[in-house]
């Protein structure tokens, strides 16, 4: 049988380290004359007020220099179908040619989900497709072949880093509500995540611009 997963994790496995002191090191070295020993003297209300001014200017190359990385799993192909059209990121995704998706779990969409009759069906087509795929793989048909049966529902797992200027972006796009609901959660969750860590960086996150260069 296959599995209706209900839960989206993502966690911050690693980033640059102290990235709001690095990128207010970058900034200040575009308007300081002092030596780069001087530039590393700032202490942390006046790095996080220069961060703010920097970014209020849209002068976002300053925070290029600070990369996360996350872990990603329980989304849908069709998430990170969306997650992947980001183009200056770099993914590590789950293989559906390498891993056999046996009694894959799945995602089922909200408005699907509450229709008990539409649920129903949409279930049994699920059923249905992981009955014929374990049959292909049983009868020595390869993974990479099988999978053309495989749905945009199936569940994926993804690692994925971005610098913070792709990050600005890619959460004023995907936290918009215009945005798709499972992308708009994933990039919720994210935008909570470096939070943690580059608070004053991504303050304002959802509102802020591409910016200039």
């Amino acid at each position: 049988m296959c599995y209706y997963l209900t839960v989206m994790k993502v966690k911050l496995i690693n980033y640059t380290p102290h990235p709001q002191e690095t990128a207010a090191i970058a900034g200040k070295l575009c308007y300081a004359k002092g030596s780069l020993d001087d530039l590393q003297k700032i202490d942390e209300k006046e790095e996080a007020n220069f961060i703010e001014k920097i970014i209020k200017l849209n002068h976002l190359s300053v925070v290029e220099h600070a990369s996360f990385t996350f872990a990603i799993e329980g989304i849908s192909r069709v998430t990170s179908h969306q997650l992947v059209r980001h183009r200056i990121a770099s993914f590590s995704q789950q293989s559906q040619r390498y891993v056999k998706k046996k009694d894959f779990e799945y995602i089922i969409p909200p408005r699907i989900k509450k229709k008990k009759e539409l649920k129903a069906i949409f279930e049994k087509v699920i059923k249905d497709i992981n009955t014929v795929y374990t049959k292909l793989l049983d009868s020595g048909i390869p993974a990479e072949d099988a999978r053309f049966l495989l749905p945009n529902a199936c569940e994926t797992k993804i690692i994925t880093t971005m610098n913070a200027r792709e990050l600005l972006h890619f959460f004023k796009l995907r936290c918009a509500k215009t945005s798709q609901w499972e992308i708009r959660e994933l990039a919720n969750l994210m935008l909570k995540e470096v939070r943690k860590v580059a608070p004053v960086i991504f303050k304002d996150a959802k509102k802020r611009d591409k910016g200039k260069k």
